[in-house]
């Protein structure tokens, strides 16, 4: 066993991507990427702060949360959260981002790469508004590349298969997780008390 430390002994291990795998990358969003993000629920973001620390964070929301403001950028709000604010701290160092559009049951995934910085427009925010509660800043991304990813990596962990899910016990609570992970004491969170105060918070 080696470490593979350059490209060229990389590409002796791999054939050289080639067909669909390289013609598919398109730098806009077209008809065909406005429906995915219209009914999308749910992105990963990958971000990088200047030192090269990298940080993914989830972001989700109705269908349609993320907005197509032109073919070149997209809006995507900043829901309340835990402040901890890495990726946009990141961003401010950094602008490039990569997102993963995942749509229930669509095998495939959309991927966007490109330039995101944070804004506070007030027509941004009024238009990702939900039950009068606008978002205090949204990330504007500006796109480089567009492409849909193949189905294999879905297909392999049956993401969307209902016999997949776990049953209910087969994991510690999160409160339990995130007690030991701090090394506290005290009392445990449930589940059912984590959910209710959620849901207090979600906008």
């Amino acid at each position: 066993m080696a470490k593979i430390s350059t490209l060229e002994e990389l590409r002796k291990l791999y054939p050289a991507a080639s067909g669909r795998a390289v013609t598919k990358v398109i730098d806009h969003i077209d008809a065909h990427c406005r429906l995915l993000i219209s009914h999308s629920p749910y992105l990963l973001m990958s971000s990088q702060n200047a030192a090269g620390q990298a940080d993914i964070t989830p972001k989700g929301d109705a269908p349609g949360f993320v907005q197509v403001v032109d073919d070149t950028r997209i809006s995507i709000p900043d829901r309340p959260g835990n402040n901890r604010l890495d990726t946009m701290g990141n961003i401010l160092e950094n602008p490039k981002v990569g997102l993963i559009f995942l749509i229930p049951s669509w095998q495939e995934t959309l991927r966007i790469n490109g330039h995101a910085e944070i804004r506070d427009d007030a027509e941004l925010r009024a238009a990702a508004a939900v039950k009068g509660r606008e978002p205090t800043s949204c990330l504007l991304v500006r796109v480089e590349e567009v492409f849909i990813h193949c189905a294999k990596s879905i297909m392999r962990a049956k993401l969307w298969d209902p016999e997949s899910r776990i049953t209910a016990g087969t994991l510690p609570s999160a409160g339990q997780i995130l007690r030991d992970h701090a090394g506290g004491s005290g009392v445990i969170e449930t589940d059912e008390e984590k959910t209710a105060r959620y849901q207090k918070q979600l906008y």
